[in-house]
């Protein structure tokens, strides 16, 4: 960002993240597959707004194998979980280089792994250090264009095809985390992070249990919202997911209630009319989460391009 004829803009990080807030807000991105976001290093303003102005759908942690970028990479996973963005890869840069058939490892190994162990990322990456990569860089024109059957292309794939992937699947675990079964009455929770936990409750618990100024008082923590107003067989009129990290719930008395996954598992849960077993809507989802997500547009191009490589 900088004045136009007078080079570069100086800015102060509130300025920084309203111009950021501006850009992704206001800019007309068209009918996209993917938006993706270089990160500056750190775990400062500038990711928080990145983070709280934008559903972002998962992060690729990127690093060297140098301890001291261990730690760093730590922060900035333990960020992104408070954030409830989800990792789905590590890439490791400059991991090694190969004389003769043999790899060596000038900064050392492991740090990438250790990333990955301790937080179950699913997919690690290691990037060779080759000139050629390099002056790709420098004079823009992509390494995957100039050598598409190359080691470093293959490599370039293997993180698009895992991030295509994970990004599906955590898409439709998004899409399905709370439903309303109409013909039990109830909600159906299965928190994204939860592990496959499914359980079930009541709509006016969940409508009784609303936090925000409309329901209770944000100064005095007061309770404004009186339960015996919230009608027993209310009903929701739609679910909407909002980010990683909440749900949207429209109800009939006009209120559009944001319940936190946190929330919902905090709340009291009933047991269905049939005795816990799913129903055969309950099911199908569940089938569906198992087979994993359909193939897009943009997942095909990534499986087509990996026969080649």
């Amino acid at each position: 960002f900088g004045w136009a004829g007078q080079g570069s803009a100086i800015m102060r990080g509130p300025m920084v993240s309203g111009v950021i807030q501006q850009l992704l807000t206001t800019t007309n991105w068209g009918d996209l597959d993917y938006l993706v976001i270089d990160f500056p290093p750190g775990t400062g303003d500038i990711q928080l707004t990145l983070c709280q102005s934008v559903p972002i759908s998962a992060a690729v942690i990127v690093t060297t194998p140098q301890r001291l970028a261990f730690i760093d990479v730590v922060k900035g996973v333990q960020m992104f979980a408070k954030l409830r963005v989800p990792c789905v890869a590590v890439v490791e840069n400059m991991c090694y280089f190969e004389v003769d058939g043999v790899k060596h490892y000038p900064f050392g190994k492991g740090s990438g792994e250790e990333v990955q162990e301790k937080f179950g990322i699913p997919h690690l990456v290691q990037m060779p250090m080759t000139p050629d990569l390099s002056a790709a860089g420098d004079g823009g024109k992509p390494h995957v264009i100039q050598d598409p059957t190359g080691d470093v292309a293959a490599r370039y794939q293997e993180v698009g095809a895992a991030v295509v992937r994970e990004v599906a699947k955590l898409k439709l675990a998004l899409a399905n985390a709370v439903v309303y079964d109409e013909t039990r009455k109830v909600l159906v929770v299965r928190p994204p992070d939860g592990d496959g936990e499914v359980f079930y409750l009541h709509p006016a618990t969940v409508r009784r249990n609303d936090r925000s100024a409309a329901s209770v008082d944000e100064w005095t923590g007061e309770q404004l919202l009186k339960p015996s107003s919230v009608p027993e067989n209310i009903e929701p009129l739609s679910i909407q997911t909002v980010g990683n990290y909440a749900v949207q719930i429209s109800w009939p008395d006009g209120l559009n209630q944001v319940a936190t996954y946190e929330l919902l598992t905090e709340l009291e849960r009933v047991v269905p009319p049939s005795g816990g077993e799913w129903s055969s809507k309950d099911q199908e989802l569940a089938e569906e989460l198992e087979k994993g997500p359909k193939m897009g547009n943009a997942q095909q191009i990534l499986v087509d391009a990996q026969k080649y490589v």
